[in-house]
This record gives structure tokens, C-alpha cells and sequence, in this order.
């Protein structure tokens, strides 16, 4: 029987993205932040989560992407690390996925720049693909900008 794993899944503009469940504490609307003074672009602020202080990272500013609209609210899945959270700017939260170990594939090569690089690969669905974010090398990135 093939191993299965199952994946927070949301949306970044028209990209379809997964991080592993067991990564993630909680995900949420959008929530006020306090911005960072002289804070890199992709660090737009902290968040207040009942009492503790969350760094929010911008994940398109992260990946390159043309930035939330202005009049956007971008929603946050808040990710476990060995330091505390960090909370993950997204367009839009969608469900939970189980993927079959097998489908998995090594990121396509369409997909080119920074994603490439914070990417662990891809499961094909029905009209889509489902990119999985490599969280660890996501927030590695954020640790040296800081």
C-alpha cells in the first residue's frame, strides 16, 4: 500500500500550493499587524496571536510575485518552527489534500526563479498541479534577510 501524506492546501494567485499538515498550527483570516521598522519587504509585520508575537512572511513578495492588491486581505497559515510560529501571507485557504506518495514528482520544469528553489515537487491533480512548499528553505531565506 503506497504512503500517503496529506497537505494544507492555498491558493497564490493562480498557483496551487500544499504544506505538509504536521507543519502547520493553525490557519487564519486576516489578522491586524504591527509593521516592522526597516524590515525587509517580504517581512510586512507581526501579528498578535492571543498574546504571542507571530512574524508574518509576505509569500509572494517570497516567491517573486506581483504583490497583494492594496485592498487585498491576505490569510495567514501559521506554520510551527523550532523558534516559535511564523504566520505565511496567502490569497486564499483551501482544504485538505491526501496524496498518494507514488504521484509525487520533482518540481516541473516550467517552473523557473526563486519557486524553483523553495519547491519540493509537485502531485498532478485533475486540470492542476499541487506545488509543495518546502517550508524549511522557505523561512531560511527570511532568517538571513532579517
Amino acid at each position: 500500500m503506497a504512503e500517503r501524506r496529506q497537505f494544507c492546501t492555498f491558493m497564490l494567485g493562480e498557483h496551487f500550493f500544499g504544506v505538509e499538515v504536521t507543519r502547520v498550527q493553525e490557519v487564519l483570516r486576516y489578522q491586524e499587524m504591527t509593521r516592522i521598522p526597516l524590515a525587509a519587504e517580504t517581512l510586512p509585520g507581526l501579528i498578535n496571536l492571543r498574546g504571542q508575537i507571530v512574524t508574518a512572511v509576505d509569500l509572494r513578495s517570497r516567491m517573486d510575485m506581483e504583490p497583494f492588491a492594496p485592498d487585498a486581505t491576505p490569510m495567514n497559515v501559521v506554520i510551527k518552527t523550532g523558534d516559535g510560529m511564523i504566520s505565511l501571507l496567502v490569497d486564499e485557504i483551501r482544504d485538505v489534500h491526501e496524496m498518494d506518495e507514488e504521484r509525487f514528482e520533482r518540481v516541473p520544469e516550467t517552473v523557473s526563479g526563486v519557486a524553483r528553489e523553495l519547491l519540493e515537487g509537485a502531485y498532478k491533480l485533475d486540470g492542476s498541479l499541487l506545488l509543495i512548499l518546502d517550508v524549511d528553505r522557505t523561512l531560511q531565506f527570511e532568517a538571513q534577510d532579517a
